[in-house]
């Protein structure tokens, strides 16, 4: 998971502005808010003092909260920077996507690997082997894991088999067929195809370039 604090800079002041003292300041002052998990956020200030704030409870170790029970700048900026998608809510986290390293926000406990948008893969999508190079259709996006899950008549594991030395083993699994063939998006699979399983690190969902 990632521990990144924002960036330490002022946010761009809203173009109607009618902000009391207190919200100008949470925006033009250079701060960096940093997630510590369980709704506890750390404010590094202009000033370069760090303070702690509990956003769920509304409080702040700042003077300013702790002497004169202010919702301070320091509360305030890191509620402006949860709504406008700087940082991650209470109960989530920022992740990197697993393809394209585009940061993204998860649940606390979700497991990796982590997808973007544009990166996750569901029944019916094409996806490259990136072993071999091969296209593939998926069928299925399994929750079990790849060390947890047998391939029929080899007596190893998806994880321990040969050619998936080199992915991770505690992902999941993903069923797919060739040739490349079209699928229902219910994962609905012909009966004379057969379903292959990969670790979900070894396939990259296939992106077409779009043409002008």
């Amino acid at each position: 998971m990632k521990t990144t604090a924002s960036p330490k800079a002022p946010l761009p002041v809203p173009s109607d502005d009618h902000l009391t003292k207190r919200s100008r300041r949470a925006r033009t002052e250079p701060m960096s808010v940093l997630p510590l998990g369980d709704g506890l956020y750390e404010v590094e200030s202009a000033s370069d003092h760090t303070y702690l704030v509990d956003l769920e409870g509304g409080r702040c170790t700042c003077p300013d909260h702790v002497f004169r029970k202010a919702r301070c700048k320091h509360i305030r900026r890191v509620a402006i920077e949860i709504t406008e998608g700087r940082t991650p809510p209470p109960g989530e986290v920022a992740v990197d996507c697993h393809d394209c390293g585009e940061t993204l926000f998860v649940d606390e406990d979700e497991s990796e690997p982590f997808y973007c948008g544009t990166h996750e893969i569901y029944p019916g999508d094409t996806v490259v082997d990136r072993e071999t190079g091969d296209r593939l259709t998926v069928v299925d996006v399994s929750e079990r894991r790849a060390d947890a899950v047998e391939i029929g008549a080899t007596d190893t594991t998806v994880a321990d088999y040969e050619t998936n030395a080199d992915y991770d083993a505690d992902v999941p699994v993903v069923g797919a067929v060739y040739p490349h063939a079209r699928v229902a998006r219910r994962g609905v699979v012909p009966s004379s195809l057969q379903v292959y399983v990969f670790p979900r690190t070894r396939l990259e969902r296939e992106t077409r370039v779009r043409r002008d």
